[in-house]
């Protein structure tokens, strides 16, 4: 075998050459806020008005009560609002700063008016945690196809649904944060998960382009592992979500510790911005 080798000059760069380092420099300045707007957010900010979706059990719950006991202002939103009246009441017996309103993500007006009433009630829209999800997993051939579109709908739409309902607000404070909740399942496909799988690897693509667009917006993506939480409880196949709830039983981190993760981000400087956190469970491979 022989090798031939190439041997190029300083004047003949192997490839195109631009000056990486000053552009590198430039786009940290345009995306970076002054020092002065950085150490005002810092003060300013240190209270935080959070909205959650899906908070009426799991991790949205988890992360309401969280969130309330570092002294944020929650706005919890799910369409059980009993529940939700229950958890809120919970939160201010224990000197929280809490209010809800019934939520449907699937339906863009039932968002905005979720939304509103933050504003209204906080006067400001610091924090979005998406979190409304569901998951009846079953196999691609016994086509379940309103739960495929339920899972579209929720997962996917929803978490749409939300950022457009905030982030004209977010930009016209100059500051906010979104946080997107997926899922390990969007960093890998398993059997019976297909669908969710692709729903939250759509989460975690939307999130990515959200970031890159973003100046003044912080992204988050948190994806838990096994979790204890609701979403092996509904729909899907039998043997699927039996095999899931045997998995739970087994391997689950409570829903607190994805909370945790979700306050770690948020109580970052205003000019860090933790884009991703995947949280699972020490024993799951």
């Amino acid at each position: 075998m022989f090798c031939t080798w190439v041997w190029r000059t300083q004047e003949e760069p192997p490839f195109p050459t631009y000056d990486r380092p000053t552009r590198l420099a430039r786009d940290i300045q345009e995306r970076s806020p002054t020092k002065e707007h950085t150490v005002a957010n810092r003060a300013a900010h240190e209270t935080k008005t959070v909205l959650i979706t899906g908070a009426s059990s799991g991790i949205g719950e988890a992360t309401a009560r969280e969130l309330a006991s570092r002294g944020h202002q929650v706005m919890l939103g799910a369409r059980r609002t009993e529940r939700l009246k229950m958890i809120v009441e919970d939160i201010r017996a224990a000197g929280g700063v809490a209010d809800s309103r019934e939520l449907d993500v699937t339906n863009l007006e039932s968002v905005h008016a979720f939304a509103q009433a933050a504003q209204h009630a906080y006067g400001r829209i610091d924090v979005l945690v998406n979190n409304a999800g569901v998951m009846p997993l079953s196999p691609m051939h016994e086509l379940h196809i309103a739960e495929w579109n339920q899972m579209i709908d929720v997962n996917l739409r929803g978490t749409l649904h939300g950022i457009a309902a905030v982030l004209p607000t977010m930009l016209a404070q100059g500051a906010g944060h979104v946080v997107n909740v997926a899922s390990t399942s969007a960093h890998r496909v398993d059997p019976t998960a297909a669908v969710y799988c692709a729903t939250k690897f759509a989460v975690r693509a939307l999130s990515e382009g959200l970031r890159q667009e973003s100046r003044e917006i912080r992204v988050t993506v948190v994806s838990p592992g096994f979790t204890s939480t609701e979403l092996t409880h509904r729909g899907g196949s039998t043997a699927a979500q039996a095999a899931a709830r045997a998995a739970s039983e087994v391997l689950a981190i409570p829903a607190s510790s994805i909370a945790q993760a979700i306050g770690y981000a948020i109580s970052q400087p205003a000019d860090v911005d933790v884009n991703e956190l995947v949280v699972r469970p020490t024993v799951q491979g």
